[in-house]
């Protein structure tokens, strides 16, 4: 295999392709360098750590193997880097040889965000060994159509109960006829483009439904989510699925995690959610957002959603360079590795209580902090119904209730 030591990045912004600038590995360390006609756009894909510049720049961290964190976040993590490390072992032999541009070139079509990287590496799909599941979704070996329980059931043979973080594929959804495909970036009339989970070997098998009440009662408590539904295949399993938000039909959206945006290791973070009230009003520029992000860290304590971590918080920026909060995604009941919250609130890990949410409040002047609090405390009171109207069994029902019923 030939490693790639130069990438073109480019973005779509409405529908157009702009070459942003040109990435290369050399030695150790990988530099990126602004094209002129870019920078005379004004747009800044990463305005705190990649602000434009006319100078060859390098990262002020090496926790994204090189990168700047904007151009990590095109990468997937856990479940998907683990396959798309087992493709390009085929051609390196070894996992050490694999480097970031390698990865950044092999990516498809339907990768996150608005960000493509050429030249585009071809992956050999010609091996004997056994597919997995986002072979399916990353790779367009074939297109798979039919109804979903026609073909969930087979993808989920195909890979799905494996361990390790938990699988997705990125599929095309057509709301009127129930139909799914196999997504390869650009979709037929009438189909969405969604993503499946499907439950990790350590999940309660009503994971699905868990989480789909989740996200009815993050509505219900006023917080902006991507429409969600439940999948079903014909065994009768269920699995949660959710609408893409970085796509607009065919069009890509710019998207921006806490972590890549912030240069946060996410797995080892010193995050508070002040920093993210902080960053959020930095890129919207407007004090409503940090309400927006407020009603975020309420639901996350009082729903006991300790993996909320900065990898699990987005932003969008629409084509004239205008940021905003993204939808809320990966809300559902968790605890992390060490039983702490991920961020922390006002300094507080372990056990955060309303009055750690009033201090950041005081901090940042959210007048209405109390009103906030109780809309999401009432709503998370009602977790019974939720979890009843979702179909969570009663043992995962009674469980997740004793927790909240418990948080200060």
């Amino acid at each position: 295999m030939k490693h790639i030591s130069r990438l073109t990045v480019s973005l779509e912004s409405d529908g157009e392709l702009h070459e942003v600038g040109e990435l290369a590995h050399s030695g150790r360390k990988i530099y990126f360098k602004y094209y002129p006609r870019f920078m005379d756009l004004g747009i800044e894909i990463s305005p705190l750590k990649l602000p434009l510049s006319d100078r060859i720049l390098t990262p002020d961290t090496n926790i994204f193997d090189g990168l700047f964190g904007v151009f990590n976040d095109s990468l997937p993590d856990g479940w998907g880097r683990l396959l798309l490390d087992r493709k390009l072992l085929r051609q390196t032999g070894s996992y050490s040889q694999i480097t970031p541009l390698d990865r950044l070139a092999s990516l498809s079509p339907n990768s996150l965000g608005a960000l493509s990287y050429q030249p585009t590496h071809l992956l050999d799909t010609t091996g004997t060994d056994a597919l997995y599941l986002d072979d399916l979704a990353s790779e367009s070996q074939k297109v798979l159509s039919g109804t979903a329980s026609d073909i969930i059931d087979l993808l989920f043979s195909l890979g799905g109960s494996s361990g390790g973080a938990r699988p997705k594929i990125f599929v095309g959804y057509h709301p009127g006829t129930g139909k799914i495909m196999h997504d390869p970036g650009n979709l037929p009339e009438g189909y969405e483009h969604w993503i499946i989970k499907f439950p990790a070997s350590n999940d309660p098998q009503d994971i699905a439904q868990i989480e789909h009440a989740y996200y009815k009662m993050a509505v219900a408590a006023g917080l902006q989510m991507s429409p969600s539904k439940i999948f079903y295949g014909n065994s009768g399993r269920a699995y949660f699925g959710t609408k893409r938000f970085d796509r607009e039909g065919n069009r890509r959206i710019h998207l921006h995690s806490a972590s890549g945006i912030m240069h946060d290791n996410f797995r080892l973070s010193n995050m508070d959610y002040g920093h993210l009230l902080d960053c959020a009003f930095r890129l919207e520029k407007q004090a409503p957002v940090h309400e927006k992000v407020f009603r975020l860290a309420a639901f996350n304590l009082f729903a006991h959603n300790r993996d909320d971590h900065s990898k699990n918080v987005s932003f969008l920026m629409t084509g004239l360079g205008t940021w905003s909060l993204a939808p809320a995604y990966d809300l559902t009941f968790s605890n992390s590795s060490h039983g702490f919250h991920s961020l922390t609130f006002a300094g507080e890990g372990k056990n955060p209580t309303e009055k750690h949410l009033l201090e950041l409040a005081k901090i940042f002047s959210i007048k209405n902090a109390k009103v906030i609090i109780s809309e999401v405390r009432e709503t998370v009171s009602n977790w019974k119904s939720h979890a009843r109207d979702s179909g969570v069994s009663p043992e995962s029902l009674q469980r997740i209730h004793q927790v909240l019923a418990a948080i200060g």
